[in-house]
């Protein structure tokens, strides 16, 4: 069945999942799932993921925020709505590291991943094969410290308005804010690495010289400070004295992998809602 999901956030108070769902009920739509948070107290946040059948008359995507404006207004809402029959457009960043990319091809044409993976872009040609065996466009965009600034321009060009999402799947290179600022769209980034630990480069090398006994990974949405955006998803796994780099980083790089994949499959069904510098993540 095709569905509707509608994502509110707005300050807490009575009467909001009435005003929605009596809405709703109005224009004989049907819920089919209903998801919601509340952080409390006299300043309480609210959070709501509603997906319903849009088939009624005055709910199609061109009609609904015309017709929802009143109650959006009333709670001071902020909202969006999405479609699943519109399929979400994802381009993929990689360097040399080949595991996020290739398990997130292989979910794709599984179709476990709601959306279309229509672009490889690299700094490195060494994936192009990878790309090719998925049917998936190859570009590769060579980057040097003193011609940054072009190869950021030739990747907005391959990139702006052309994909609903990014994600950077163990692209080694760091984003500027003016290419943030014009991608027009999301950014999900994994790190290797349990952040706030280990921030920045090196961390499996960094993790063996403290003698962790967990390390794990972190998909986050991009910003321009450097791994601190806003935390989709997280793992991790123990580890031993025993191990040394090269077990940590194979360890390490299972789990980027399935985080990567949970925060990207978590986007495209719209179940994120960014709250600050946090997120709520609807299960």
């Amino acid at each position: 069945m095709q569905t509707a999901r509608l994502l509110i956030s707005c300050a807490d108070r009575p009467g909001i999942v009435a005003a929605v769902a009596g809405f709703l009920a109005e224009r004989s739509a049907n819920i089919v799932a209903l998801d919601q948070h509340s952080t409390g107290g006299p300043d309480g946040e609210f959070f709501m993921r509603l997906e319903f059948d849009p088939q009624a008359g005055d709910l199609d995507e061109a009609a609904f925020a015309r017709s929802f404006a009143p109650a959006a207004e009333r709670f001071g809402m902020d909202w969006r709505i999405a479609y699943s029959g519109r399929r979400k457009r994802v381009a993929v960043m990689v360097s040399r590291y080949d595991h996020c990319l290739v398990d997130l091809l292989w979910r794709w044409r599984r179709g476990e991943l709601l959306g279309d993976i229509g672009l490889v872009l690299s700094n490195h040609p060494d994936l192009a094969d990878e790309a090719a065996r998925a049917g998936v466009e190859f570009a590769h965009v060579p980057v040097s410290t003193d011609a940054k600034p072009e190869a950021e321009r030739r990747m907005l060009e391959l990139l702006s308005g052309r994909f609903d999402l990014v994600v950077l799947a163990r692209y080694m290179q760091i984003l500027s804010a003016g290419f943030l600022e014009r991608i027009g769209c999301p950014v999900i980034n994994i790190h290797h690495s349990f952040l706030p630990s280990f921030a920045g480069a090196d961390p499996y090398q960094r993790a063996a010289d403290r003698g962790v006994k967990l390390i794990g990974a972190t998909a986050h949405y991009v910003t321009e400070v450097l791994d601190e955006g806003p935390i989709i998803e997280q793992d991790v796994e123990r580890v031993h004295h025993g191990h040394d780099v090269g077990a940590l980083t194979r360890i390490g790089e299972d789990v980027e992998r399935t985080v990567l994949a949970r925060a990207v499959q978590w986007h495209l069904d719209d179940r994120v809602l960014v709250h600050g510098a946090r997120t709520v993540v609807f299960s």
